[in-house]
């Protein structure tokens, strides 16, 4: 089962979360897209955040409301790759994964790949530039080991 990876019900832009397919489209156009969606989110945030030292360094409401698709659409324009599963459910790609986190309004991003793709050995470091990326963009990132000794980030909007 493939999972929902936060698409638009409109058919539009939709952020990779690394539980969906491949981001579909021929070479340049996802890049150009992810830059434009990432650019409007930079929009929104100046637009909301006026007062704020930096607009464009603090979460804007809609990105609190929407976590999960605001991280996701931070790390794929920061060049950082999702992963993606196939139509059986398989893991295809290694690279982040951003699901809701266990507190209202985080999220948890995993590195992960397919068995034997080589994910655990670069979690640590591939997880550190993430979280070097979402601390930029005003988010809180923590760095926490869980079942298996796997890494993990439990990432919310800063304080």
């Amino acid at each position: 089962m493939v999972a929902d990876d936060g698409a638009e019900r409109d058919g539009g832009f939709a952020a990779a979360t690394g539980d969906g397919p491949v981001p579909g489209a021929e070479p340049g156009v996802r890049e150009t897209d992810v830059r434009v969606a990432f650019e409007g989110l930079l929009q929104i945030r100046r637009l909301t955040n006026r007062g704020a030292g930096d607009p464009a360094a603090v979460p804007a409401d809609w990105e609190r409301r929407r976590p999960v698709r605001a991280v996701a659409l931070a790390l794929e324009a920061a060049g950082m790759a999702p992963s993606a599963l196939d139509g059986a459910g398989r893991r295809t790609a290694t690279g982040f994964r951003v699901q809701a986190g266990e507190q209202p309004g985080a999220v948890r991003v995993e590195w992960v790949g397919p068995p034997g793709g080589g994910a655990a050995q670069d979690e640590e470091r591939a997880l550190t530039a993430c979280a070097a990326v979402l601390e930029r963009l005003g988010w809180e990132a923590l760095l926490y080991r869980g079942p298996r000794r796997r890494r993990f980030l439990e990432a919310g909007p800063a304080s």
